[in-house]
């Protein structure tokens, strides 16, 4: 028997509230008929939220708390996931209730290193007052031009060499969209930004996917393909180095279906490598996709382009059209998936995550990609460019592409080059070769008036060192015993001119910017790390214990070499700091 006393009856008059309306906040029946006609056709998964909020952003400037409740709701998802997501990358304006939403014209100068010492801080000060309040100016993260250095990107519209006067122009022309090649649209710099490439049919005509058509055809086994491969030397090109042949065993062996990732995020400050190759043959690399993808019995393939390169994102869109218009054999699904202004996402679980229409954070490993990837399948993730050399490689065999090194070294590298050199730009030269042969043999030499000074040899998270070391062999591996590496071969070349200090507040600063936040050891760190190198006075030792604890306890990569920076200039260049 329940000792509970039986409820009183309600008094009379008293009755319980009844809401007239559901709890949070409601769909407004205008941006509900926005948002649908946006979205028509197309379905409402999850993994294409990003897709969603860039189609917002580009039609409406920005995006308003309406319509994020709107896509919310047509979505079927909780207000703070879509929110969480707008809120993380750079390239979304969230404009709450009762804000202004911000101009409709954007430039954003890159103030990355190679932009830095080319004069990109004295065009952010100039220009607010020169454009006006109609006009929004931001400094921006590496925008991968930096051979154009400074450069600056007018809404979509890219410009290098950029001038106060050139913005300027472009600005009052309403010249906000990249200039496809070929057409008759103005642009100062049009050959630079839209060079002329080759198309579907063009690459077709000179023997283009011949090879592919013949493995997928059954005229070449998957095992002599991969051996190939192996015996090449090839390595991850993206910055890790794995082998491209061990890693095609590797993912082969796990449980299908199993998915590709190719990542174009290419957000490495001094990195344009990418972006050079897909201006001029992007079918060379989506061969190499084809063949990779059916040597692993790939069931999809993701390409993750970054939100920076709006000219390549056209190109890729066209001619992968073409390719499945009139295909040469039989295709997989190919999905071209848009970035949002995020550094971190070029790790590779991070972009797998945005990828998946989430927010691009680092995933704790183990299991790896290669297990449990994307949509939680077995994934081969690869960079762009170790694609680009997939038919070459194949058609003249592994010894040719061995044998191209130097000082021991095995293969072809792409340099980024940039700074204080006559001919910056992507040279292709031998695995191996010294960044004092670089300058010579490829680059024309120093600026007149210049002396080399120093280095970066693997763009802001590879270190930095002086001239004096410029014999070290440019490789993997080769520059591990000095505390920096190659990573995607960004090389930046600085002059008497230049202090390593000043670039190392400058690549500290950029990593405490694009710092995900998940972990502490980065988060905290970077921020901690760059307060402590804007004194006049370093404490060496309390730098040196910060970027240990950073090094030992950061989730990925970003946290883990951010401090390498730091540790240069205090091993290499004590002059400057005592």
């Amino acid at each position: 028997m329940s000792d509970r006393a039986p409820s009183k009856p309600q008094e009379q008059g008293k009755r319980a509230r009844v809401r007239g309306t559901p709890k949070g906040r409601q769909v407004d029946p205008k941006a509900r008929e926005e948002i649908q006609a946006l979205l028509k056709g197309s379905p409402r998964r999850r993994d294409l939220l990003i897709e969603y909020l860039h189609r917002i952003q580009d039609r409406y400037g920005h995006l308003s708390a309406a319509h994020l409740v709107a896509l919310a709701d047509e979505m079927k998802l909780a207000m703070t996931e879509v929110y969480e997501v707008a809120t993380f990358y750079h390239h979304f304006d969230v404009v709450k209730e009762g804000e202004a939403a911000p101009p409709a014209i954007t430039v954003r100068v890159c103030d990355s290193i190679a932009c830095d010492i080319a004069g990109a801080h004295e065009l952010t000060a100039k220009l607010p007052g020169i454009l006006g309040k109609d006009v929004r100016v931001l400094h921006a993260p590496c925008i991968g031009r930096c051979e154009s250095a400074p450069a600056a990107v007018v809404g979509q519209n890219p410009l290098p060499h950029a001038t106060v006067e050139k913005i300027a122009a472009l600005v009052k022309a309403r010249a906000v969209k990249h200039p496809a090649p070929g057409s008759r649209e103005s642009h100062p710099h049009k050959d630079i930004v839209s060079p002329a490439y080759v198309d579907y049919a063009d690459y077709r005509a000179k023997g283009g996917y011949a090879l592919a058509k013949s493995c997928i055809d059954g005229a070449k086994k998957r095992a002599d393909v991969i051996a190939v491969m192996e015996n090449s030397g090839l390595r991850g090109l993206g910055g890790a180095g794995f082998p491209a042949g061990r890693k095609w065993k590797s993912v082969a062996a796990e449980p299908a279906p199993r998915l590709m990732a190719i990542n174009i995020d290419e957000g490495e400050p001094g990195t344009f490598k990418d972006r050079f190759y897909l201006e001029r043959d992007p079918h060379r690399f989506v061969e190499g996709a084809l063949i990779a993808a059916w040597a692993v019995d790939i069931a999809e393939i993701y390409m993750y382009l970054r939100d920076e390169y709006h000219g390549c994102r056209a190109i890729l869109e066209k001619e992968i059209a073409a390719l499945q218009a009139n295909p040469p054999c039989k295709l997989p699904p190919i999905h071209l998936r848009r970035g949002a202004g995020a550094y971190i996402c070029g790790e590779e679980s991070a972009m797998i995550e945005s990828i998946e229409g989430k927010r691009g954070m680092p995933r704790l490993r183990p299991p790896y990609v290669a297990q449990v990837g994307l949509f939680s399948r077995p994934t081969l993730e690869h960079n762009m460019e170790t694609l680009h050399w997939v038919r070459e490689i194949l058609e003249r065999g592994a010894d040719w592409f061995a044998s191209q090194g130097r000082n021991g070294r095995k293969g072809l590298r792409s340099f980024s080059v940039s700074g204080r050199v006559k001919k910056p730009g992507v040279h292709l030269a031998p695995a191996g070769i010294t960044v004092k042969e670089l300058i010579a043999e490829h680059c024309g030499g120093m600026l007149d008036g210049h002396a080399f000074y120093a280095y970066l040899p693997g763009g802001a998270s590879g270190g930095i060192l002086p001239a004096a070391m410029g014999d070290i062999p440019l490789d993997f591996d080769t520059l591990n015993q000095y505390g920096c590496f190659i990573g995607s071969a960004a090389i930046v070349i600085f002059s008497d001119e230049d202090r390593a200090t000043t670039a190392a507040k400058n690549l500290i600063k950029f990593f405490s910017e694009e710092s995900c936040g998940q972990c502490t050891p980065c988060r905290v760190g970077t921020a901690k790390a760059l307060k402590l190198i804007e004194k006049k006075k370093w404490d060496q030792p309390l730098l040196k214990e910060l970027s240990q604890a950073m090094m030992d306890a950061s989730i990925c990569g970003l946290g883990q070499a951010a401090p390498n920076p730091v540790l240069s200039v205090m091993k290499y260049f004590p002059n400057e700091i005592t």
